[in-house]
């Protein structure tokens, strides 16, 4: 390709509203533009890239044993309704209506649509396992695209799903997508490592995401600083205390003290002069439309996936201020557990715990030396709060640590929770019906570059890895008017193409400042410089972006070298 005929608008400036290296890159190396919120279109530069990753996704999942497909992209309603997602999967969910009046969206995943297609074709144990993967463009309606690709409405995707007859079965698929997902990551050139993370909306038993570790990160991740435990901050287990760690203190009796305005963890320590570790939270949220009480140490936060899971409730929310007058008697932020109207449930660290401040049900007031075994009935103890730097590990007991990290692939286990809803089954050996054992696994294709560059840049610009680079190599002329210079970038241009080296050749009419700032900027890994001190003794200069390193090459083995450079990466 010739720089002079490729449509690649490069800028200076960075833009005021792009937030992160990956935006500002994207659009300062003409490789995006933004159509409209979360929506964009990928340039040549840009969608090269793209391509590349989902060869290198194609070449694993094949070698997988995966086969691909293409579903569509609009999605009739009935099928969400046989799932339950229609109305459960929220306001991401794009809805339209045809001229006929008939409810679809747009997908934004496709367990409906591939389950639909495999209960119609698939009979019998015979034909089983199958794993089907498509890679094709997604919509959610995001509340707040922000970052690019790194969080837009529209993305591209690899999605793929895996149908078993047996337990056995789905775990070697998983596996087999487990260790596919080690060698795409690995292969893009990424640091990444899978954690054990939150089904989410997606619904199962099991899950790992595949996090690059990124400064930008929105998610947390966390890992240990001894062991291979690592989890997501959603997933992440707090190990419980140890039994009778916290017990042995004289339990004193109950004292109700007047606090007027006081509601905060903040403003009730500094009124009692307590600890926050020494006052105990009551929140009161609903569970598929009924009232539970949660209870944690006013140091910790209620980890709202775990406590999801745990309840096994379709929806969670914190209750209105209506809900928690009518439960506790008061209102909010002075709920505590004593004498309250619905079910109980503390994190297991309030268990044994001794001389505690809580709510006093009652405005203005709170209780002190509140004891749990003594003062409120509950027997359910469950680990929901947040962990947090420098908790022990649940695996081995050494420290956590927490970093900032960015998604860019999960595998499911999705057991039947499809299947049954939407009646996909066969028959096993002995002619029995049985619904299909399920696998889900997804791949951010465009998220996946925006992760790369926020883990491989510098002030120049982007440093592409070879597997993914738009082009191996640039061929930069000092002096395009020079005759000789442009006639040797020329063969050498010729040479390469010939050799299957991707190469574009900077033959613009511009200053070799302008020429190598873009060059660094658009994150080409090698760049050949041509120029008349070089020429004179038959040598060119050969710079690899990612080490800054220079070499000096004979021009008449330049196509050798640069081959050889590429290939040993």
């Amino acid at each position: 390709m010739r720089y002079s005929e490729m449509f690649l608008p490069t800028t200076k400036e960075t833009p005021s509203d792009a937030e992160i290296a990956s935006h500002q890159l994207m659009l300062r190396a003409g490789m995006i533009r933004k159509l409209a919120g979360g929506i964009y279109s990928y340039l040549p530069l840009g969608y090269r890239v793209i391509r590349k990753v989902e060869n290198i996704v194609r070449e694993e999942m094949n070698r997988a044993g995966a086969q691909e497909v293409l579903l569509p992209a609009v999605q009739p309603a009935e099928l969400w309704m046989e799932s339950g997602r229609w109305n459960m999967y929220g306001k991401e969910l794009l809805r339209v209506r045809d001229r006929h009046n008939r409810d679809y969206c747009i997908g934004p995943t496709h367990e409906e649509v591939i389950t639909a297609l495999v209960r119609d074709e698939i009979q019998t144990y015979r034909q089983l396992p199958r794993n089907l993967y498509q890679i094709q463009t997604k919509f959610r309606d995001e509340i707040r695209p922000r970052f690019g690709i790194m969080r837009s409405r529209e993305f591209g995707m690899k999605d793929a799903y895996s149908f078993d007859a047996t337990e056995e079965g789905a775990e070697e698929s998983y596996r087999k997508m487990f260790d596919a997902y080690n060698r795409i990551f690995t292969r893009c050139g990424l640091h990444f490592r899978p954690v054990e993370a939150d089904s989410g909306n997606i619904g199962g038993s099991f899950s790992h995401e595949f996090m690059v570790t990124a400064d930008s990160g929105e998610d947390a991740m966390v890992h240990c600083t001894s062991c291979q435990y690592a989890a997501n901050l959603e997933k992440a287990e707090c190990p419980r205390p140890k039994e009778g760690a916290s017990q042995g203190a004289e339990c004193l009796p109950l004292e109700e003290v007047h606090t007027p305005d006081v509601r905060t963890i903040e403003e009730v320590c500094a009124y009692l002069d307590v600890a926050p570790r020494d006052v105990v939270k009551t929140m009161i949220f609903m569970c598929d439309a009924k009232p539970v009480a949660v209870l944690v140490r006013g140091d910790e936060e209620i980890n709202e996936a775990k406590l999801k899971n745990y309840l096994g409730c379709d929806s969670l929310e914190l209750s209105m201020d209506d809900t928690i007058l009518e439960v506790t008697g008061s209102p909010r932020g002075f709920a505590g557990p004593i004498g309250i109207k619905c079910r109980i449930i503390a994190d297991h660290s309030l268990n044994g715990m001794e001389n505690f401040v809580v709510g006093g049900n009652r405005e203005d007031y709170h209780i002190k030396n509140c004891n749990s075994t003594r003062d409120f009935g509950t027997s359910e103890y469950a680990d929901l709060r947040v962990i947090r730097e420098g908790d022990m590990c649940p695996r081995c007991g050494g420290e956590i640590s927490i970093v900032r990290g960015i998604e860019v692939g999960h595998v499911f286990k999705l057991g039947t929770k499809y299947s049954k809803a939407m009646n996909a089954t066969f028959l096993d050996r002995d002619g029995k019906e049985k619904h299909m054992i399920m696998g889900c696994y997804g791949i951010g294709i465009s998220r996946t570059v925006a992760a790369c560059i926020e883990q491989s840049h510098d002030g120049d610009g982007i440093i592409w890895p070879m597997s993914i680079a738009p082009f191996h190599v640039i061929i930069t002329p000092v002096n395009m008017k020079d005759e000789q210079i442009s006639r040797a970038a020329e063969e050498m241009y010729e040479r390469f193409v010939a050799d299957g080296i991707e190469v574009i050749l900077d033959d613009r009419d511009e200053r070799a400042g302008v020429k190598f700032k873009d060059a660094d900027l658009i994150g080409v890994p090698l760049r050949v410089t041509v120029g008349s001190r070089g020429l004179a003794d038959g040598t060119v200069e050969v710079k690899f972006r990612q080490s800054g390193k220079v070499d000096k090459i004979p021009i008449s083995t330049a196509s050798d070298f640069v081959t050889g450079a590429i290939t040993d990466v």
